[in-house]
């Protein structure tokens, strides 16, 4: 039996413009971060002037396959977004968007997008954002409901996105542009870790096997944000010692992550939800403050 979207009136499908609309079919602001991350990698691993064609070219075709991973998950996840507050005005569980046409579109875009950087950058990149796109589509999404280990399956293609830029810069892997994924993957956890905690309630709702949702006294959510910011700690000094930036960002990113590791330590003594709030905060303007120190202090003549 087929299954749609419930319909709406077409006033109510009006409220939003069709920009808004496909702004959130493709989760605008996070799409937008992961690009950022892609620029940023780019950037790092250009090893003389930055190839400016080959940067629209990666973050285009980049841009294609975040977009199709974005649809492609609310489609897949359109009835239990229904169920949930923080989603369910979201452009399917809305009905103001049908699921046939959101498939076509994910589709074409994920096609799009891995042809487009396999022939105008280089196959390496086009590989890895198949394998990001495997990740989202066909591990994280649908262990959402089966186990808490979804979140820590999640970081995969999370961190793929500044090692895809780096490869696109250099043509190859690098421990440089490992040291980018592993940063983006452990800054992950403890800002996941903070969403859960605030929304669980939700996310139980709608049967996702959050950590908060599995354990409520929050002891292991607690851990593994506490864990997770001291293991960025140490590894957001990795690009440093890789002579890949220079003393002003080791000052600056021990600062930032010790901050991490200060609201992440205050989280878990206090397990509420003003201590979450005040931790996604922190996580949120930490990875820009930290990337923006990369791309300063880069070591020139890297």
């Amino acid at each position: 039996m087929k299954v749609t979207a419930p319909s709406l009136p077409a006033a109510a499908v009006a409220e939003k413009s069709r920009w808004a609309l496909y702004a959130d079919l493709f989760k605008a602001r996070l799409s937008t971060l992961v690009l950022l991350t892609t620029l940023v990698g780019f950037y790092l691993g250009a090893a003389g002037p930055v190839d400016y064609w080959r940067l629209v070219h990666t973050m285009l075709g980049t841009a294609l396959v975040v977009a199709a991973a974005a649809a492609l998950n609310e489609l897949w996840e359109r009835r239990f977004d229904a169920r949930m507050k923080r989603t369910q005005d979201r452009p399917l569980p809305s009905g103001r968007l049908q699921p046939e046409a959101v498939f076509r579109l994910g589709v074409s875009f994920a096609l799009a997008g891995l042809v487009y950087l396999a022939v105008a950058v280089n196959l390496t990149t086009a590989l890895l954002g198949a394998l990001s796109l495997f990740c989202y589509l066909f591990l994280y999404t649908p262990l959402k409901r089966v186990t808490s280990w979804n979140t820590a399956v999640g970081t995969i293609p999370g961190g793929l996105p500044p090692l895809m830029g780096w490869t696109a810069a250099r043509d190859g892997f690098t421990p440089e542009g490992l040291s980018l994924l592993v940063i983006l993957a452990l800054w992950q956890i403890p800002h996941f870790m903070a969403i859960a905690w605030i929304y669980r309630d939700d996310y139980a709702r709608a049967g996702f096997k959050m950590l908060p949702v599995v354990e409520p006294d929050g002891k292991r959510t607690a851990r593994h944000a506490l864990l997770s910011t001291l293991l960025l700690l140490l590894a957001a000094v990795w690009p440093f010692f890789l002579g890949l930036t220079g003393k002003t960002y080791l000052a600056g990113g021990l600062l930032l992550s010790l901050a991490y590791v200060w609201q992440a330590r205050r989280f878990a003594l206090d397990l509420n939800l003003s201590s979450a709030r005040r931790l996604f905060l922190v996580s949120i303007l930490y990875l820009p403050l930290l990337l923006g120190l990369m791309v300063l202090d880069k070591a020139r003549f890297y």
